[in-house]
């Protein structure tokens, strides 16, 4: 149903953003990824994407930290496309402190790739859906977006602004033809997670698994973890016809994390 549409996926060399880049190259899209790696890794990747679904797919270095760099992205894909249907702001990072211990320059750093960056990439986009009547914006917040945890403080910030992004973008657009959505994931197991648990791991000197089952079970009360490729099928869902109306939405995928 997205067959020759353009996607943008930031953050998408890895973990979540793979996975819905992957879910996007399974329908059919054009893409673009974005993020940080090895070239060579990055580049078997984007190969290997365009021959496993048979699509067009290329890689943009774009730095989101930089506001020129995510109006470039943009850019750079309308021009090589024509058009970019679809824009996923995925891409993140993360520091953990007290307040009082966090250093100022990672809070600006945190809030420029994970919030900053989201203004930038979607301001840029907007003109073209607009004039073709037809764009899906899709934020990846998290569950962080809607409550909070102790030592996070810039990326619960970050988190909450984005759902406030994509509420207002939703009634500036709500005529338009175009629709702007968050997804807010509880915890999914990435390669980033899996290192968490291994040193809760080590540091409790208790088995990876027990480790694993703690992490969840502190926040997660379905015990298990969201994959990557759920969330890739939900970003596919809110592109698709059967979203059409569904606009301005912070839809939890967090194991009821968020109904406690």
């Amino acid at each position: 149903m997205l067959k020759g549409r353009t996607a943008i996926v930031t953050g998408s060399t890895s973990g979540i953003g793979l996975g819905v880049a992957r879910a996007f190259a399974a329908e059919g899209c054009r893409l673009v990824l974005n993020g940080f790696g090895d070239a060579t890794a990055i580049e078997a990747l984007r190969a290997g994407l365009a021959g496993e679904f048979g699509v067009e797919v290329v890689y943009d270095d774009a730095d989101l930290a930089k506001p020129e760099a995510c109006q470039a992205l943009v850019a750079n894909a309308e021009t090589r496309f024509g058009a970019v249907d679809i824009l996923v702001n995925n891409a993140g990072i993360q520091h953990v402190a007290p307040i009082e211990d966090f250093p100022p320059e990672r809070w600006e750093a945190v809030l420029a790739v994970n919030q900053s960056s989201a203004f930038h990439t979607i301001r840029t986009a907007l003109p073209g859906m607009k004039a073709r009547g037809f764009g899906r914006l899709i934020n990846i917040a998290s569950v962080h977006g809607l409550v909070a945890s102790a030592n996070k403080v810039a990326y619960v910030a970050a988190k909450h602004a984005i759902v406030g992004l994509t509420k207002v973008v939703a009634l500036e657009t709500a005529q338009t033809g175009i629709t702007c959505n968050a997804i807010c994931p509880g915890w999914v197991l990435t390669p980033l997670v899996q290192r968490q648990i291994e040193a809760r791991a080590a540091a409790g000197g208790i088995p990876v698994a027990q480790a694993e089952r703690e992490l969840l079970l502190e926040k997660q009360p379905s015990g298990r973890f969201t994959t990557v490729d759920q969330l890739g099928a939900v970003t596919v869902f809110l592109s698709g016809p059967a979203a059409d109306n569904i606009t301005g939405i912070a839809l939890p995928v967090d194991g009821g994390w968020t109904a406690q």
